[in-house]
């Protein structure tokens, strides 16, 4: 049976059916960096606050203000195959976007965007019904005045808040991005702060 914890709950020592090489899917709450330590003052929330096994750290990052799928392990060679470049692991977010995305904005996604720092990779993107998901602290501010929308997007790099600077590139201003699978790993039901053991 696959381990589970959620908020509040603590492990002072790897639970003892946990292996050696394990890999943890979290469900990332906003605002809580992709860290075990912080040293600002005062300090933001870190991953050390939601009873991970000791030993794990996160295979790939996902930015402080974003939410949703975190993949860890104690396996370097598994957290490589997971982060590297060269294995384009498909990674795909829900997006909340302020504007209502046209056809054409949606084949700029598609196409590929241009970047201060080069072009990225075609993405996969289609529109996406309104999700049911957690709500967010604190919420997201909208406009009253300006529509919104969800989309579904699927890309195969992982540079420094891509997402939300490829979406802003093309006129459509990221407002919540909820990461939900990366490679054939899916956030599935976790709650926010919880985390189970993948197979």
């Amino acid at each position: 049976m696959a381990a589970c914890a959620r908020v509040g709950s603590r492990y002072s020592v790897r639970p003892a059916h946990l292996p050696s090489d394990v890999l943890i899917a979290f469900n990332k709450p906003f605002g809580v960096l992709c860290q075990f330590t912080d040293r600002s003052v005062p300090p933001r929330p870190t991953l050390a606050g939601f009873g991970l096994p000791p030993g794990v750290y996160a295979a790939g990052r996902l930015d402080h203000d974003s939410e949703g799928l975190l993949l860890l392990t104690d396996d370097g060679a598994l957290s490589h195959r997971l982060t590297d470049p060269r294995h384009k692991q498909p990674k795909t977010y829900w997006v909340q976007v302020e504007g209502d995305p046209s056809s054409d904005q949606l084949s700029q996604l598609r196409d590929g965007v241009a970047l201060k720092d080069g072009p990225t990779r075609p993405a996969q993107v289609s529109h996406l019904e309104p999700p049911t998901l957690w709500p967010r602290d604190p919420p997201v501010r909208f406009r009253k005045t300006v529509p919104d929308a969800w989309l579904s997007l699927t890309i195969t790099e992982g540079r420094n808040r891509q997402v939300r600077r490829m979406t802003a590139a093309v006129g459509l201003p990221t407002l919540r991005l909820v990461r939900v699978a990366v490679g054939a790993h899916r956030l599935e039901d976790l709650a926010p702060g919880a985390w189970r053991v993948l197979p």
